[in-house]
């Protein structure tokens, strides 16, 4: 009886590790793609601070990438410890 539970634990903590580094990379590129979007707009109402909002937009999709590599591995040592 005990092994069973321990074994039937150990399989939902796989699945929400893989669930949750899945949910993580759709987030990341929802997240990169708002970016992106909400650039292209400002740089079309205002085309003159083109490097500026380009220069933001690299570093802001660089932080949600990291945060979601972050997160991703998160997911992955979940499913493996």
């Amino acid at each position: 009886m005990d092994f069973f539970l321990l074994e039937t634990i150990g399989s939902i903590a796989n699945a929400g590790g893989a669930i949750g580094a899945g949910l993580a990379a759709m987030g990341a590129g929802i997240g990169v793609g708002q970016i992106g979007k909400g650039a292209v707009e400002a740089i079309a109402r205002q085309p003159e601070a083109l490097n500026d909002i380009r220069s933001n937009m690299i570093l802001t999709a660089a932080l949600v990438e990291g945060a979601a590599l972050f997160a991703i591995i998160v997911g992955f040592l979940a499913m493996v410890l």
